[in-house]
C-alpha cells in the first residue's frame, strides 16, 4: 500500500498530463479524465494484475474503458506504466499518433478495447467476464482473473446498459467489477436535467452488489475494490462520487470544477495555466512524470513481476500435469481456425438455409470446444438451437455449457460476443432475424474496426418472411451490411465478410469460410423458406471464391444471370425457360461480392466478363447487385418496404418468378 499523499500526487500527475494533452491538441475532453484520475490511479498502481513483460498473458486482469472521450486519462495512466512515451502523449489526436481521440484496441499497449459509442465498452467487459467464466469452467484456476470496467453517465443512459446490467446480474458474474464515474455533469447539461433514476437501486434490482464511495478518497477506493474482489455470486458496481474537472481553475483563479465547459473543450489560456499551477505542475513544462509518481509505478512493476512469476510457475506446473489441456488452452488463444470435418456434414436437400445452418451448428457444437453461440430469444427460429441441442445454456454458477440465451437484446448480445472475442480463447457467434441487424449495426461496425472474428447469424433474410409484413421483411439491410465489404481495415483487408448462400450445400461452404475467417467479423444471411438445391454436380467448393458459375457455363453466353441466396434458384428456373428458346445462359451465384473482387482479375473475368450483358435479381435494393451487374446490366429488386402475404404470393406479386426472369431477360435482349 502506498502513502496516500503520494497517491494523491500521482493522481494530480494524471490530471496534469490529461489536461495538457487536450490543451496541446486544442481538442478533447479534459474534465472527465481529471475527475476519474484517483480511481484509475489506485486500480493500476495497486490492484490490476498484468505481466509487464507479456501484455498478452492470458491470465491477466483486463480493464475496459467505456467513455472513450476519457482517453487522456487512460493514455496518461498507461504512460506511467511505460506503455506510452511523453512524446506520444504530446501528439494526442494527431495524424499517425498511437493516441487517437478515442482509444483503439492495442493489447500490447494495454488498451483492451476500442471505445467508441457510449455503453459498448462496459458491455464488452460483460462479454469478457462471460468468456473468462467459460474458460475457468474448463481450465480451473488458470482463468481466475478479474474484468474491470469504467463507465460514465452517458454509458449508464445508453439503452445498451440495461441489457448489459441485466445479463451480468442474471449470470452472477462475480469476476466483473465496474466503476461508475458519478460526477453529475454531462457534455451540455447537468445530469439531473435528463434523469432522476436511482442508479444504485437499478443495479441492485438486476442482482448486482453496489458500493457507494467518495471517488477521490484513496482509502475508500481501496476498500471498495477489496470488497468487490471478495464478493461472490454477483457483479459489483462501485459508484464513485467525483468532481468533473477536479482541480480546474478559471482565469480569475476561481473554481472551474463541476462545469459542463470542462467536459468537451480544452481549459484554454489562463484557465489552463492556473489549473496546472493549482495541481502543482509547471505550465511551461507540463509533460513530466513526477519522481514520486515514477516511484509508485516502479514499485508496482516489481510487485507485478513477483506476482506473475508465481502465477506462471503454477501455470507451468499445471501444464506439466495436464499436457493435453495445456495444449488445448494454447490453441484456443492462438486465434487459429479450428479443425472441422466439413466433408462429413450431410445436408437435407431443398431445405431452408437456416436449417442448413442448424445442421452445421450441430457439427460445430461437437467439434469446436471453444465456440459459444448466442441468440436473442430466437434460438428455435434462427435455428441456433442446432448448436444448443448439443450443449446447454449458461446459468448462474454454471458455465460448463456453451450457449448464451441473451434475451431480446440484439445490440447487447452483439457487444457481449465482441467482448468474448476481445478476451480471447473463445469463438463467438450470435443469431437473430436479419431485419433486426438494424439494432446491431453499431456493434457490427465496432467488430469490424477491432478486427474481431465474431460470426453474426441472420435469418429470415428477405420479404419471404411473408405474413409478418414489412416490419419484419428485410429490404435495405443487405445493401447496408454489404457496404462493410467495401470498407478496408488498416491492413487493407475487407473489413467484413458477408455471405448469403444459395442453398443448404452452399450454406456449409459459407460456414467453412466463416470459421476460417479469423481476421474480421462475418455476416451469414440465411433464408426462412425452403430453397430448391442448385443443379446436380454443382462445384460448391467454388463458392469460396465469392462468385462462381452454377449453371449454363457457355463460353459466350447471351446473358449472365447473377444473384445471391434464394434468388439463385429462381434464376436457374428462369434460365430453363430461356434455353428452350435458344438463349445461351450462364447463372452465377455470388454469396460474397467482396470475396469475389479479391480474386485474380482473370478469374473475375472468367465468371463475369467485362462488357457482358448481366441480369441481376435481388430481394433487396437494386443497388445490392450494382457492383456485379455493372453498367451493362439490369437489376430486378425491391423499391418498397414490402407487403404482408404468404411468401409464394409475394414472389408472384413482386416478380420473383421464373416467368418474370424470362420476361425481363427477353426484354433486355431485345
Amino acid at each position: 500500500m502506498n502513502d496516500n499523499k503520494l497517491m494523491n500526487r500521482a493522481a494530480d500527475n494524471i490530471r496534469i498530463l490529461a489536461a495538457s494533452m487536450v490543451e496541446k491538441a486544442k481538442s478533447g475532453h479534459p474534465g472527465g479524465a481529471m475527475g476519474g484520475a484517483d480511481f484509475i490511479n489506485v486500480l493500476f498502481s495497486e490492484f490490476l494484475v498484468y505481466d509487464p513483460e507479456n501484455p498478452r498473458w492470458e491470465g491477466r486482469d483486463r480493464f475496459f474503458l467505456d467513455p472513450g472521450h476519457m482517453s487522456p486519462m487512460l493514455y496518461s495512466t498507461l504512460a506511467l506504466t511505460g506503455k506510452y512515451t511523453l512524446e506520444e502523449l504530446k501528439n494526442f489526436r494527431q495524424w499517425g499518433s498511437p493516441t487517437p481521440g478515442h482509444p483503439e484496441v492495442d493489447v500490447m499497449r494495454g488498451v483492451e478495447n476500442t471505445s467508441g459509442p457510449l455503453g459498448q465498452g462496459h458491455t464488452f467487459a460483460v462479454g469478457a467476464a462471460i468468456a473468462a467464466k467459460f474458460l475457468k469452467a474448463r481450465f480451473c484456476e488458470l482463468m481466475d482473473h478479474t474484468i474491470y470496467a469504467y463507465i460514465s453517465d452517458g454509458g449508464i443512459q445508453e439503452e445498451i446498459s440495461q441489457g448489459a446490467g441485466r445479463m451480468a446480474g442474471t449470470l452472477g458474474l462475480d469476476n466483473l467489477v465496474m466503476f461508475y464515474d458519478d460526477n453529475d455533469i454531462q457534455l451540455s447539461t447537468e445530469t439531473k436535467d435528463v434523469t432522476i433514476e436511482n442508479t444504485a437501486m437499478k443495479y441492485e434490482a438486476w442482482g448486482w452488489k453496489v458500493i457507494s464511495i467518495n471517488g477521490h478518497d484513496v482509502d475508500e477506493i481501496r476498500s471498495a475494490l477489496n470488497e468487490a474482489k471478495a464478493t461472490k455470486g454477483r457483479p459489483v458496481l462501485i459508484i464513485g462520487k467525483t468532481v468533473m474537472g477536479k482541480g480546474a481553475r478559471r482565469a480569475d483563479g476561481s473554481s472551474y470544477e463541476a462545469d459542463c465547459a470542462t467536459h468537451g473543450s480544452p481549459l484554454g489560456g489562463e484557465a489552463y495555466v492556473n489549473t496546472i499551477r493549482n495541481l502543482n505542475g509547471d505550465p511551461e513544462n507540463p509533460f513530466v512524470i513526477f519522481p514520486e509518481t515514477a516511484g509508485i509505478y516502479a514499485k508496482r512493476k516489481e510487485e507485478l513481476k513477483r506476482i506473475t512469476a508465481e502465477k506462471h510457475s503454477k501455470e507451468a506446473a499445471w501444464a506439466k500435469e495436464n499436457p493435453e489441456k495445456a495444449a488445448k488452452l494454447k490453441f484456443f488463444f492462438s486465434g487459429k481456425a479450428p479443425k472441422v470435418d466439413w466433408a462429413a456434414i450431410e445436408q437435407k436437400a431443398d431445405g431452408a438455409t437456416r436449417a442448413g445452418s442448424a445442421t452445421v451448428l450441430g457439427a460445430l457444437a461437437t467439434q469446436v470446444e471453444n465456440m459459444v453461440v448466442a441468440s436473442a430469444d430466437l434460438s428455435n427460429s434462427d435455428k441456433t438451437d442446432g448448436f444448443l441441442k448439443k450443449t446447454r445454456a449458461f446459468s448462474k454458477g454454471d458455465f460448463s455449457g456453451a450457449f448464451l440465451q441473451a434475451g431480446v437484446s440484439e445490440l447487447t448480445m452483439a457487444c457481449v460476443c465482441i467482448g468474448m472475442s476481445l478476451h480471447g480463447g473463445v469463438i463467438a457467434a450470435c443469431g437473430t432475424f436479419f431485419v433486426f441487424s438494424d439494432y446491431m449495426k453499431p456493434a457490427v461496425r465496432m467488430a469490424a474496426l477491432m478486427e474481431q472474428p465474431v460470426k453474426f447469424i441472420w435469418t429470415h433474410d428477405a420479404f419471404r418472411v411473408g405474413e409478418d409484413g414489412p416490419t419484419h421483411e428485410p429490404v435495405e439491410q443487405e445493401a447496408q451490411i454489404r457496404l462493410m465489404e467495401k470498407l478496408k481495415n488498416h491492413k487493407g483487408q475487407n473489413s467484413m465478410l458477408v455471405l448469403r448462400p444459395a442453398d443448404v450445400e452452399e450454406t456449409t461452404v459459407a460456414w467453412k469460410l466463416a470459421m476460417e475467417n479469423t481476421a474480421t467479423p462475418t455476416g451469414l444471411i440465411f433464408s426462412r423458406q425452403n430453397i430448391v438445391n442448385l443443379p446436380a454436380g454443382n462445384a460448391y467448393a467454388q463458392a469460396e471464391k465469392g462468385a462462381y458459375i452454377v449453371a449454363g457455363s457457355d463460353e459466350n453466353p447471351d446473358v449472365i444471370l447473377v444473384a445471391s441466396g434464394s434468388e439463385v434458384s429462381t434464376l436457374v428456373a428462369g434460365a430453363e425457360l430461356l434455353r428452350k428458346e435458344g438463349v445461351k445462359i450462364r447463372v452465377v451465384s455470388a454469396p460474397s461480392e467482396g470475396l469475389f473482387r479479391n480474386q485474380p482479375k482473370a478469374y473475375q473475368e472468367s465468371v463475369l466478363p467485362e462488357g457482358a450483358k448481366v441480369f441481376g435479381l435481388t430481394a433487396g435494393l437494386p443497388v445490392t447487385l450494382q457492383g456485379l451487374a455493372g453498367g451493362n446490366g439490369k437489376i430486378w429488386g425491391l423499391e418498397s418496404f414490402g407487403f404482408s402475404a404468404p411468401y409464394k404470393v409475394l414472389d408472384e406479386k413482386l416478380g420473383f418468378t421464373a416467368e418474370n426472369v424470362y420476361n425481363q431477360v427477353k426484354s433486355m435482349l431485345q
